[in-house]
């Protein structure tokens, strides 16, 4: 019986891991993940009951200097998130060296007084396993930690011992979940940003970053078959030439490979059509940013 509830807010700088290691606590594929920096851009929520204890993971957008209104708007998303959280895992990767965003990350934690808990991924990636040691080092020095955890959040080494001591931060209280839900994205958003994952694994540059997605039909038939209309909105009309590719070509890659984890999430057969639009300047837009769901 959950009885207890551990609110964690996973943060580090962009491409550290933090959604491939939400996917893997919670054992779904909940937030979308490319090798790109700034790949998540809002808060998401993943649930994990654990014994007695239901812990809600926090992903946040990586942590970088804004360049535009959504930049900002992703910013205060962490900031925001590290308040209002029982504990903060901070992701890094496996360099011994404290950067700027880590250093800005760990005075907020600081300053909002929220236990911490140094999470090292990436570590499969050592050829010399010793320096993960330097890595621990540098971090401790500058900032106490409740636990350090080397991990992969790839291969799923270290995953268990995470969970192990992210329940630890449980607080009396009802669980603020029903079971069998693991996250708060409603089923539209996870289609949308499942395109925009294959946008940005497709596209070069600066192309998929000033991309957007909405779904504007989603219906189901009654054989099962779930009919979605899918609009992707770029900055510039050289942009939309890219997206949709010599005689539409990347534009059918793009929704081969989403309508492939779209029915892999949704359990059923798809059937996705998608079109490209001109929104300029988008990113700079707060009404727009709203519109795309942008909101704290």
């Amino acid at each position: 019986m959950i009885n207890k509830t551990a609110m964690i807010a996973l943060a580090g700088r962009p491409n550290v891991g933090k959604s491939t290691l939400t996917n893997a606590l919670t054992g779904e594929k909940i937030s979308i993940v490319t090798n790109k920096p700034q790949t998540t851009r809002n808060r998401i929520f993943g649930v994990v009951n654990r014994n007695e204890t239901q812990i809600v993971l926090v992903d946040t957008p990586g942590f970088h200097k804004a360049r535009n209104r959504l930049g900002d708007y992703m910013v205060k998303v962490v900031n925001s998130s590290v308040a209002d959280v029982d504990a903060v895992a901070l992701v890094v990767e496996p360099i011994a060296h404290v950067g700027t965003q880590e250093q800005l990350l760990m005075e907020k934690i600081r300053s909002v007084g929220v236990p911490a808990v140094l999470i090292v991924n990436k570590v499969d990636k050592l050829e010399n396993k010793e320096v993960v040691l330097d890595v621990i080092a540098e971090y401790t020095r500058q900032m106490e930690f409740q636990a350090v955890i080397p991990i992969s959040a790839r291969t799923g080494d270290g995953v268990e011992e995470v969970l192990d001591e992210l329940e630890k931060f449980g607080q009396e209280g009802p669980q603020l979940f029903p079971d069998g839900m693991i996250t708060d994205q409603p089923e539209r958003q996870i289609v949308a940003e499942i395109v925009r994952e294959k946008l940005l694994l497709c596209l070069d540059r600066e192309v998929p970053h000033g991309t957007a997605v909405e779904v504007t039909k989603f219906s189901e038939r009654d054989s099962g078959v779930i009919d979605l209309d899918v609009t992707i909105y770029c900055e510039k009309d050289s942009h939309k030439g890219m997206i949709i590719g010599k005689k539409g070509a990347m534009l059918k890659k793009i929704g081969q490979l989403a309508r492939e984890d779209i029915e892999n999430f949704m359990g059923t057969k798809v059937f996705l059509q998608t079109w490209v639009k001109v929104k300029e300047n988008w990113r700079d837009s707060a009404s727009m940013i709203r519109n795309f769901g942008y909101t704290e």
